[in-house]
């Protein structure tokens, strides 16, 4: 089955939020993109309840840049506050992922075409994505484009190894992991619950190797979640009919 991408994503700023900063008005971004992230962007580029995205790598092709902004954000009782964000500046990456059927969506075996959501997939690329693309957040505006992963000489590319420490990994939704135990692994008696995953990132000559979402085993237990997922018609869509016209 052909369900490999690559594209290459870029921007002036990015902010791939540390969960440690988030709530505490001031915000500070990893130095490197969270699946997460690049996962939403290719959600953003194409995607269908009858498939999940799975990134597998990313290149960082420019040196790693902050800059301090101060911004008024919203307060939650009302009015703003003042805050210094510290974002990523001038970032440049090649993403490597694919797609796999979702078999958690039953009603959508019928669209489990193989090829066709390769094709549509590759013509989003091509044309910069469905919907706007945000690196990490929506003042963060983002650019996506067709590229060989692996072209190029990335900015890192002399430094034999680089760990992290432990850095968000994804959210475990259950429209995508069904029921669940408290340790976010499948149980049929379980219930529907939303996991944060984070796991420990080594940079190799540039490159981020990421692991599958059920290879994390550090999970916290978020809240419980009924999955409320879209409908869909599959080929009856008048949008997507069109594009395979």
């Amino acid at each position: 089955m052909k369900n490999s991408v690559e594209f290459k994503v870029s921007g002036r700023h990015a902010l791939f939020t540390d969960p440690v900063t988030r709530m505490g008005g001031e915000k500070c971004s990893y130095h490197i993109p969270t699946y997460e992230a690049l996962k939403g962007i290719l959600k953003s580029v194409y995607w269908k309840p009858t498939l999940i995205w799975l990134i597998d790598e990313v290149r960082i092709m420019k040196p790693i840049k902050t800059e301090a902004k101060s911004v008024k954000p919203l307060k939650y009782g009302g009015g703003n506050d003042l805050s210094v964000y510290t974002y990523l500046a001038d970032v440049e990456y090649q993403v490597k992922a694919h797609f796999e059927w979702n078999l958690f969506r039953p009603d959508m075996a019928e669209d489990r075409i193989d090829g066709k959501h390769f094709q549509i997939a590759k013509r989003m690329i091509d044309k910069g994505g469905r919907q706007d693309i945000f690196l990490g957040a929506r003042e963060c505006q983002g650019y996506v484009e067709p590229c060989g992963f692996g072209e190029g000489i990335g900015a890192y590319y002399d430094i034999e190894r680089l760990d992290y420490g432990i850095m968000f990994h994804g959210f475990d939704y259950p429209d995508e992991t069904g029921k669940t135990d408290e340790d976010g692994k499948p149980d049929e008696n379980g219930e529907y619950r939303l996991h944060s995953r984070f796991w420990k990132p080594v940079m190799q000559k540039g490159g981020i190797k990421f692991i599958r979402p059920e290879e994390c085993t550090m999970r916290k237990f978020v809240r419980e979640m009924t999955p409320n997922p879209p409908q869909s018609n599959g080929l009856n869509e008048e949008a997507l009919q069109n594009e395979l016209d």
